[in-house]
């Protein structure tokens, strides 16, 4: 399974996307995507960002048992701790 979000993209970007994933939420893609499929997906989702950011995550081998990507800017960063993949927010003030 894979799930890809989305932030402050164009619209034209979640049509492409709503091909191969649905979008139960706006922003939020989710589907079961052959690695092949999944990584052509990434590459042209990054390439079509426009200033937004994407982020992707998907079953992978890990103690953890999937991986994260992130391409552009994104409110949330994954941050690596002693192995493990843990998400920083942005601080409220």
């Amino acid at each position: 399974m894979v799930v890809l979000i989305v932030e402050r993209v164009p619209a034209s970007l979640r049509g492409l996307l709503s091909r191969w994933m649905i979008e139960p939420r706006t922003g939020v893609f989710v589907g079961r995507l052959s690695a092949l499929v999944r990584d052509k997906v990434w590459d042209k989702t990054t390439s079509l960002l426009r200033g937004g950011g994407a982020t992707m995550i998907f079953k992978n081998p890990t103690e953890q048992g999937f991986a994260i990507r992130t391409h552009g800017k994104t409110d949330r960063t994954p941050v690596d701790f002693e192995g493990l993949v843990l998400i920083r927010s942005p601080s409220v003030s």
